[in-house]
Formats: structure tokens, C-alpha cells, sequence
């Protein structure tokens, strides 16, 4: 794969990863939303998946070395078990049904939920802990039948905390979670095995950091206003992403 790459290919896909690694660390996800229509035009998606998913764990293992004290655990032990349980499910739907259709009603929910929050109509109500439940579960769903649960657990936690490190940091660390369990998929079908990848993952390894590093100094400048706002719109971007990968 790597050596199938023009150096110029490689600037443009080296570029793109950065890209997408600022608003992963801006956001702590959006990752797969940037980069893989670009990275789709160089490789195949059979490919892409495993790559990010390396790249987005090593990623939210670099914020959790750094900041891992200012996540929520409260909100981890509520999701977690949910993500898993919902990560199960999803797998089965998509050994055993067509996901498609949720393709569009997620879109549609998604992209109505954050252009309410961006209206400034009235301010969204806080979810209680119980929705933990529906939050953890479709997030778990659409990680493991389309790699992206990201904005999922996004909506559930710029909700319910107040911080927006907290709300970085937890997020983060569920991709990592989430991630992890897809790497151990991936090795377990010997995807891995496959040097090249490998390689192209180690080229592409100072893109991730130099985005997340750019990315974390933004969310830095930002208030927690200006943060959930960002959030919300690559939220809505999202819910786009969804339904044009429907209608294709």
C-alpha cells in the first residue's frame, strides 16, 4: 500500500490525517468524518477502518496519559458497559440485517438535535443519568456497524458536564475504549498482519500527534460556550456525513 504511494499522495494524505487530528483533539472525535473521504481516494475502505482505528487509540491514549485525571469515571462506569453491550448488538446487525435504514433516521435525528442546540432557542435541558442507557447503547451500535459512534456520546456528555476538558477528556477516552475493542478485532483477523499498513501508520503517526497537540491548544483558547458550539457543528456535520453516505 505504502509503496503504491506518490510522495505527492502522501503529502496530501500526511496533510489531511493532521487535518482530522485537530478536530479530534479539539472535539475528541470527528476523526474518521475528515479523513476518510480523503484517504478513500488513495486506498480502500477495507483499509482505512483498521488505520484510523490504530491511529485513533494511540491518539486518545496520548490524551489520557496527559489529562486522563480530569475524566468523568462516574460517566465512564455508566457508558462503558453500555458501549460494549451496544458494540455486540451492532455487530450482530450487521452480520444478520441491512443497517442502512439507520443510516437515515440517525442522520435525521442528529442533524435536527445540534441545529436545535445552535438555534440558541432556548437552552437544551440536561439528560439525567438514565439516558445514559439510550446514549451508551446507539453509541456502542454505530461504533461497531460503521466505526463512528463519536457524536453519540458527544450529545449524552456536552449535557451533562460542565467542563469542557472534562467533556474532551471523557470523550476521548471512550474512543479509546471503543477503538480498542475494534484493534482486537482487526488482530484477531489478521488484518495487522499486513506490513504495510503498519508502515503507513508509523508515516502518518507525527500527523496525528502535531493535530492533536494544534487541536488541544484551540480547545484551550475556547469557552465552554464557544467549545459546545464547535462540538455541535461537527455534530451537524456528522448527521450530513450519515445520510449522503446513505443516499450513496
Amino acid at each position: 500500500m505504502l509503496t503504491n504511494l506518490t510522495t505527492s499522495h502522501l503529502s496530501i494524505i500526511w496533510l489531511g490525517v493532521a487535518l482530522s487530528y485537530v478536530v479530534f483533539g479539539i472535539a475528541g472525535f470527528g476523526t474518521a468524518l475528515v479523513a476518510s473521504p480523503l484517504l478513500a481516494q488513495f486506498m480502500p475502505v477495507s483499509h482505512i477502518v483498521p488505520l484510523l482505528a490504530l491511529l485513533d487509540f494511540f491518539a486518545a491514549s496520548t490524551n489520557l496519559a496527559r489529562d486522563g485525571r480530569k475524566a468523568e469515571f462516574s460517566e465512564l462506569k455508566r457508558l462503558v458497559p453500555l458501549m460494549m453491550l451496544g458494540s455486540g448488538i451492532g455487530a450482530l446487525i450487521l452480520l444478520f440485517t441491512k443497517p442502512d435504514i439507520l443510516l437515515l433516521l440517525l442522520g435525521v435525528f442528529v442533524i435536527g438535535y445540534s441545529a436545535y442546540s445552535l438555534s440558541g432557542y432556548k437552552p437544551v435541558r440536561k439528560f439525567g443519568p438514565a439516558f445514559s442507557v439510550p446514549f451508551g447503547l446507539v453509541g456502542g451500535v454505530f461504533s461497531a456497524l460503521f466505526g463512528s459512534g463519536g457524536f453519540i456520546y458527544a450529545i449524552y456528555l456536552q449535557s451533562r458536564l460542565d467542563s469542557k476538558e472534562h467533556i474532551r477528556v471523557t470523550q476521548s477516552t471512550l474512543i479509546g475504549l471503543s477503538t480498542l475493542t475494534r484493534l482486537v478485532i482487526f488482530l484477531a483477523a489478521g488484518v495487522y498482519a499486513d506490513v504495510n499498513l503498519l508502515l503507513l501508520a508509523a508515516v502518518l503517526a507525527p500527523s496525528m500527534l502535531a493535530g492533536v497537540w494544534l487541536g488541544r491548544h484551540i480547545t484551550l483558547k475556547l469557552s465552554r460556550e464557544q467549545f459546545v458550539r464547535l462540538v455541535n457543528i461537527v455534530i451537524f456535520v456528522s448527521g450530513i456525513f450519515l445520510i449522503a453516505r446513505y443516499f450513496s
